[in-house]
């Protein structure tokens, strides 16, 4: 979930803690600029009280180079850090970052600790995993593993790599983790609805739970599951953002990118809206930015 989709994500509430997509870390220290590009709040949030905090994510294995990288970060802002383990794209995982590293539970412990013991104290270092790369027979031990590295907090996506994202999740097997861990465990995977989100803490015996996916589809599920009397959101108040969200990308990402993103993103939310579907099928031709600026006026802006 890009910078300018979790705006919109802020704007209807609900989230207690933003993470970041990731970002890649080889074997050197990143410059600010590129933090700054993938994760834009660091330079605003501390100018918006209300917004949720956020925590920039890491994505490599060369503790050392994590380590710098993490420290850097938290210079800029980031509240706390937090380390993919869990990315099951196949190029990512090619140059051994992801889930490729459930395969080696002693690397995780290496990688984490030395994050770990780098961070000033009092900083939360968090992780995120799925169940394993083929199986699930490394699960609890990859968990232990963050935990015994310092990794205060754990989300589990309830799947593994090779499962991808065809459901379902396997919210059980976050029970047992939980069960067999002593952190707080993060519940992920398959949360679409507010009777997703009971379902899944009683399965899990979670408190708390990551969405991804979910509030993509459906901007205000964090809030309707924080506050069961909120109504659900109309579509004029959806309208309104879909075309902050188009107007944002202007100037900011390449114009052959922004209807791209625009369409896809139509197309999560026409599972939810119907007038999002018959928007999705007026633009679907249009690749000109000026074109779909216009339709979005005459459809979208009362």
């Amino acid at each position: 979930m890009d910078y300018y989709l979790r705006t919109v994500i802020k704007h209807f509430g609900g989230c207690d803690l933003i993470i970041s997509e990731f970002v890649r870390v080889v074997d050197a220290l990143l410059p600010e600029s590129v933090f700054l590009k993938t994760v834009p709040e660091l330079t605003t949030t501390s100018s918006l009280p209300a917004s949720p905090p956020v925590r920039v994510q890491l994505l490599g294995s060369d503790p050392n180079a994590l380590a710098d990288n993490a420290l850097r970060a938290l210079s800029l802002g980031s509240s706390g850090i937090d380390l993919n383990f869990g990315c099951p794209s196949k190029t990512v995982n090619n140059h051994n970052g992801g889930a490729v590293l459930l395969k080696e539970p002693e690397k995780i412990y290496r990688i984490i600790n030395t994050v770990k013991t780098a961070l000033p104290q009092g900083i939360c270092l968090s992780a995120k995993m799925r169940l394993g790369y083929d199986d699930t027979s490394q699960a609890i031990e990859n968990a232990l593993a963050m935990e015994a590295g310092g990794a205060e907090e754990i989300t589990v996506h309830a799947r593994t790599k090779v499962e991808g994202y065809q459901p379902p999740a396997h919210w059980d097997w976050i029970a047992r983790i939980n069960e067999a861990t002593q952190v707080n465990i993060i519940a992920n995977g398959d949360i679409f609805s507010v009777s997703d989100y009971d379902e899944c803490i009683q399965i899990s015996g979670c408190q708390d739970i990551m969405i991804g996916r979910g509030l993509v589809y459906q901007p205000d599920l964090a809030m309707l599951i924080k506050d069961r009397s909120k109504p659900h959101l109309e579509w004029q108040q959806l309208a309104n953002q879909i075309h902050t969200f188009f107007s944002s990308m202007q100037g900011n990402v390449p114009d052959r990118y922004i209807c791209g993103r625009l369409k896809q993103w139509l197309k999560f939310l026409a599972t939810r809206h119907e007038q999002a579907n018959k928007l999705f099928e007026t633009l679907r031709p249009v690749n000109d930015v000026s074109q779909v600026r216009k339709i979005l006026q005459e459809n979208l802006v009362n």
